[in-house]
């Protein structure tokens, strides 16, 4: 039975380009729907700029621009991400439209006139020099807990206390240094405390629509101690969003509008396509469907539901919301800062294969909500083997013997041998399918490479090659390496919703379609076959990461971390350089940060000549990892426990072995009279954590 299904992704903030976080989960929701529309479903896939909000409206200013303006800059640069990596949205749009206005005012209205919106007044601070209500994040001040200095307006860094913003101490405006003032003002809110929301969210969040960690988590929230509180939905002039209908000087709060974006492209799109958004979401065949990441849930699963159940028809609540954790880099979180952050955009620029980084995505998400983490050496391998070894692998082996030998006709007929290992990929593709819309693609994955190992040995097996060289062996060539291509073609139609440009070309090249999932059509003939993919040159990795830093020569004789800096390092010691470097001032070296060390870990590592690994403690929450090349002078037993210095603001260095966090300080004698290295070593009495000035 066909469906209908509107699907979309969270909308990406517009002060920003998109990060790499965004590429999975369009690539997750994107496979979703290639799937359905292979399935002969009718998907509508839209999504648009979440454009409204303080921080648009602040950095605009700064610039010296409108809010418009900074929101149309960051929307014309979308286009070379998502057509890059092959998403396929139907519309993209904005929240900050005509359409959104319209439906967000509309939901507004439905919801006071049901009784749904309060009106209370509360206390905020106002910065008297920008003349505005501050947002807790524009507030500094002293922790009313722990009296750490420079701290949110709603938490604290260093103790975890959470707060309100007016119980700060000695509270300054981030925008101009002002010290605030409290005044009140009337705010508008959604009464999600009314009995009757809870009652609706009690049991829409537990009738199975939701992954079970998900719907565990709402529970936690509507049974805590004190139950749901009511959400804040307005902001006071100046503010950059949508007007609350008969309230002047009062704007929405851009968490209100921001999903009713979702409706609002939708309705943009159909008003060009000529279709009945009214109808569309009044049919209860319609199916609403949101990819979404995990740190958005409260929203989502909450709000959002609640607000279309108690607007009415033609608003309908999500039949399902797909939640995905976070992407982690070798086990860190994302961090431009630490050396792990992967920038799509540099990704296609250093010519990247946008497809491999696709599979590589599949290969790692399921239905749960989990981290999804990218390794470099894992990546390099994955690709490499699976895709090149061993899907791309069958149709390069086979193909040039059809065309060279049989003027690229297929065999009519094929052995018994082969007729069975096609019946059994037949077969196997109802569950890959099975997976795939289930969301377990790691799954699907493992199915297809299972598949596409059988597919080989059965080429090997037989030996084309070997086969084209005996007389009489035409028949058999020729019907091996047809059996081989039908393979080929159906391990592709399970890789076309991952895969869809390679599913192009492979369709080009095998004369056939990908459209349709049970497309069956028997292969006749073929056309000259074209390399469909080059393997991954780990050179690439060093290359993709954020704040690459070029590597030191090899020969250098002093001791550094591997986070290797352009310029000499403070390690290398030797008069020649005391005479060659530049003075500097004492600002210049503020600029290095300094710090005792306490290594806590020590070993070699494996497949480095020169490398020890230390793990040092600079007084954080974990260790820091270092790569020193210290292994010709010290064991790295007699290492832990030792104080020493390090660089702690350098920038992190992604290394085959792992990650390099900074730089621990040696010293080095370049004209070799003093032979050996020296870790530098602080006085007896220093922390680990203070800072060397």
């Amino acid at each position: 039975m066909s469906r209908k299904l509107f699907v979309t992704t969270a909308l990406p903030y517009a002060n920003a380009a998109f990060h790499i976080g965004h590429i999975m989960e369009y690539t997750q929701a994107d496979i979703w729907v290639r799937l359905q529309r292979m399935a002969g479903h009718e998907v509508e896939f839209v999504c648009a700029d979440d454009a409204h909000g303080a921080p648009i409206m602040l950095k605009a200013e700064a610039e010296g621009i409108t809010p418009q303006q900074l929101v149309a800059g960051i929307a014309a640069g979308r286009p070379q991400y998502l057509n890059g990596f092959h998403i396929s949205f139907d519309n993209w749009h904005s929240t900050d439209s005509a359409e959104n206005v319209e439906l967000s005012q509309d939901i507004y209205r439905r919801l006071r006139d049901a009784g749904f919106i309060d009106r209370k007044v509360i206390e905020q601070f106002f910065d008297p020099v920008k003349s505005m209500f501050l947002p807790d994040r524009y507030i500094k001040g002293e922790c009313p807990k722990c009296g750490a200095k420079d701290q949110n307006g709603d938490n604290c860094e260093v103790c975890g206390a959470v707060y309100a913003p007016t119980e700060l101490k000695n509270p300054v405006s981030a925008l101009t240094g002002a010290t605030p003032v409290i005044r009140e003002s009337e705010h508008f809110f959604f009464k999600l405390s009314d009995p009757r929301c809870v009652d609706f969210l009690r049991g829409w969040t537990q009738d199975g629509r939701l992954q079970p960690q998900i719907a565990n988590k709402a529970r936690e929230w509507l049974d805590g101690e004190g139950g749901l509180a009511d959400w804040d939905i307005s902001r006071d002039e100046p503010y950059f969003g949508i007007p609350i209908p008969d309230a002047p000087g009062k704007y929405f709060y851009v968490w209100l509008d921001a999903p009713v974006g979702y409706l609002a492209s939708l309705k943009n799109y159909f008003s060009k396509k000529g279709v009945d958004f009214d109808a569309f979401m009044a049919d209860p065949a319609t199916e609403q469907i949101h990819f979404i990441g995990k740190d958005i849930v409260y929203f989502h699963c909450l709000f959002w539901p609640a607000m279309l159940h108690f607007a009415g028809t033609p608003y309908r609540v999500p039949n399902n919301i797909f939640v995905h954790g976070f992407l982690t880099v070798s086990g860190e979180k994302m961090s431009k800062s630490r050396g792990t952050g992967i920038s799509p955009l540099r990704y296609l620029e250093i010519g990247m294969n946008p497809e491999w980084l696709r599979y590589y995505i599949a290969a790692k998400l399921n239905a749960n909500v989990e981290d999804l983490d990218f390794n470099p050496e894992d990546f390099v391998a994955r690709i490499n083997s699976d895709l090149v070894g061993k899907y791309v692998n069958i149709a390069s082996r086979c193909a040039g013997f059809i065309t060279k030998r049989f003027g690229g006709q297929l065999s009519a007929s094929l052995p018994a041998e082969g007729e069975a290992l096609l019946a059994a990929l037949r077969e196997a593709k109802a569950n890959v399918r099975v997976a795939l819309d289930e969301r377990e693609f790691s799954k699907a994955i493992r199915e297809i490479m299972a598949l596409a190992d059988r597919t080989n040995e059965y080429v090997n097996a037989h030996a084309p090659w070997e086969l084209a060289k005996q007389e009489g062996k035409e028949a058999e060539l020729h019907q091996v390496c047809t059996v081989a291509l039908n393979a080929f073609r159906l391990l592709t139609t399970m890789l076309a919703p991952i895969m869809p440009a390679t599913a192009l070309r492979v369709g080009k090249f095998l004369n056939c379609s990908f459209e349709r999932w049970d497309d069956e059509s028997p292969l006749t003939a073929i056309n000259t076959y074209e390399h469909l993919m080059t393997r991954v040159d780990p050179k690439l990795m060093d290359q993709l990461f954020d704040a690459p830093v070029a590597e030191a020569p090899a020969a250098a004789p002093a001791a550094k971390a591997e986070a290797k800096p352009a310029a000499p390092s403070p390690a290398a010691a030797s008069s020649e350089q005391d005479a060659a470097s530049p003075l500097i001032n004492i600002d210049d070296f503020g600029k290095v940060d300094l710090r005792i060390a306490k290594i806590v870990a020590a070993e070699h590592v494996e497949g480095a000549a020169k490398l020890i690994k230390l793990q040092l403690d600079i007084g954080e929450e974990r260790p820091r990892q270092v790569f020193a090349g210290i292994k010709s002078a010290y064991d790295p037993a007699l290492l832990v426990g030792r104080l020493t210095v390090m660089v702690a603001n350098l920038a992190p260095r992604k290394m085959k072995f792992g990650l390099s966090e900074g730089m621990v300080l040696a010293a080095s004698d370049e004209s070799g009279e003093v032979p050996g290295l020296f870790i530098l070593s602080p006085d007896a009495g220093a922390q680990p954590g203070m800072r060397v000035k």
